[in-house]
């Protein structure tokens, strides 16, 4: 693949050779660099347009595979997604795409709506990895994406005329009730495990309705006690490997809590305890601004956290409860209390009320009362 760089109404602009039939027909790139003192900046970002190409022209061919494609797709969508994202469509791929497709490969262009169909309806009826059954709507949402994306880029590229996956029927989602504790029972459970290493953990959750990755990404930064403060703007998230994240999952999730008086007195007490463990473990110590942390100073593993909670509830003589339930249980118990479906998507930090709605609307208890109360005012 060649290029050159040329200047245009004083503008640099990257100029690839590309070629249709085989004749040139020169694609001019805008750099954003303007002239003059941009020429290197703009020359580096002519080399990087040159490798993209040519990784384009590496698996541009005839016979390309749709196995191979979806490979190829994982080293451009790294360039454009955080760790996380493309952790989850790495494991997409490698436990539900390509084992598949790779026993069944076909050229990318042969690829039909019939045989993607097919494999979306297997997954669904037989996906699981144990063998027990469909894998959930949700899941098979995921599986969808990943060869669409695909399918998309192939498009994109010329190897295929239109993306057939545009044309498959997800299975119909099932509307799961959460689950969750009323007020009376989180705060029996919460008395039950005063006790336990995750108790301040667990407690914040409840109070602040907080997801996992957000009460793990708890800093001491985040609390201000002056202020009587907590800032939520760090995430511990976990697909294959744990990553930790100065940003929330969007910006309506980076939000503020005044400090309930409770909590201040049981942080600056573990803020105590640290402070002596860091002492006692000396070099040993694992260095890090986490609240929630081992005595050794550790950061909680997320999936520790998770499944020792609802062995927690179940040792405890309670319905079984996952993690998230916590977060649910905090929603129903502020509508029980007569708070808006809108103060709770603010609590939550839900970046839609109508997502709020579609989970909590048939708690919304005050809402239904004030209701009820008005119809029969109208007709008694």
């Amino acid at each position: 693949m060649t290029g050159s760089l040329q200047v245009k109404n004083n503008k640099f602009y990257a100029v690839v050779n590309v070629y249709e039939n085989n004749k040139r027909k020169p694609k001019w790139i805008y750099t954003g660099y303007t002239v003059p003192g941009n020429k290197k900046k703009a020359e580096q970002f002519l080399r990087r347009v040159l490798i993209e190409y040519e990784e384009k022209l590496s698996i541009v061919r005839s016979d390309v595979t749709f196995s191979e494609y979806v490979r190829y797709w994982l080293k451009t969508v790294q360039r454009k997604v955080d760790e996380i994202t493309f952790q989850g469509y790495t494991e997409i791929a490698k436990v539900h795409v390509l084992p598949f497709f790779e026993e069944n490969d076909c050229p990318i262009q042969e690829m039909t709506t019939s045989v993607l169909q097919n494999f979306i309806d297997s997954k669904s009826r037989n996906g699981r990895a144990d063998g027990k059954g469909g894998l959930s709507p949700c899941s098979v949402k995921k599986i969808k994406n990943v060869i669409n994306q695909t399918l998309n880029e192939a498009e994109k590229n010329g190897l295929i005329r239109f993306n057939p996956c545009k044309w498959v029927v997800l299975p119909k989602a099932e509307h799961k009730e959460p689950k969750f504790y009323s007020a009376k029972q989180m705060e029996s459970f919460l008395e039950a495990i005063k006790n336990e290493p995750l108790y301040l953990l667990i407690k914040f959750t409840a109070y602040y309705g907080l997801r996992r990755s957000e009460v793990l990404g708890l800093k001491w930064d985040s609390v201000d006690f002056e202020q009587d403060m907590v800032y939520i703007h760090h995430t511990v998230v976990k697909v294959n490997t744990v990553v930790y994240k100065n940003k929330t999952k969007n910006e309506s999730s980076r939000r503020s809590f005044p400090l309930i008086p409770e909590l201040k007195d049981l942080l600056l007490r573990e803020r105590e305890i640290q402070l002596i463990n860091r002492k006692e473990f000396g070099n040993a110590y694992f260095q890090s601004d986490y609240i929630f942390v081992w005595a050794d100073g550790h950061p909680f593993a997320p999936d520790y956290v998770s499944r020792k909670f609802s062995k927690l509830t179940i040792e405890y003589g309670f319905p079984k409860l996952n993690f998230h339930g916590i977060r649910h249980s905090c929603a129903s118990i502020l509508l029980s209390k007569g708070f808006t479906l809108k103060d709770v998507q603010e609590w939550l930090g839900h970046a839609d009320i109508k997502m709020t709605a579609n989970v909590y609307g048939h708690l919304d208890f005050g809402r239904k009362k004030a209701i009820a109360e008005g119809i029969f005012r109208a007709i008694s």
